[in-house]
């Protein structure tokens, strides 16, 4: 019998409301660039981190992010650094977070 959860990945995805997603991606990206692999412009943005993938997409007032977790990844660690890191980013705005979690 396979174990599936030790082979397939989690993703959590949580959107927040803001005011300027494009701003709060190209800092992440600037943030983050310096130490992992990214790519981002006015829409999107793609960080390679040790817990995973972090995917984030600018919409119309809000931002979403969706994190692809490497297998046995803590995505409770994996959510709170992004979401600590994109709060750093803000100017002012409070966020609140609301992840949600499947298997991919």
């Amino acid at each position: 019998m396979t174990d599936t959860l030790s082979t397939d990945r989690i993703v959590s995805t949580a959107t927040i409301a803001t005011v300027e997603p494009a701003r709060i991606i190209a800092r992440l990206c600037k943030h983050w660039g310096h130490k992992f692999a990214v790519t981002h412009d006015d829409a999107q943005g793609r960080i390679d981190l040790p817990l995973g993938l972090c995917l984030l997409t600018a919409g119309e007032g809000r931002l979403t992010a969706r994190l692809q977790g490497v297998p046995g990844a803590d995505m409770a660690r994996f959510e709170q650094v992004v979401a600590e890191h994109a709060q750093r980013m803000a100017r002012g705005e409070s966020y609140v977070w609301d992840w949600q979690r499947k298997l991919a």
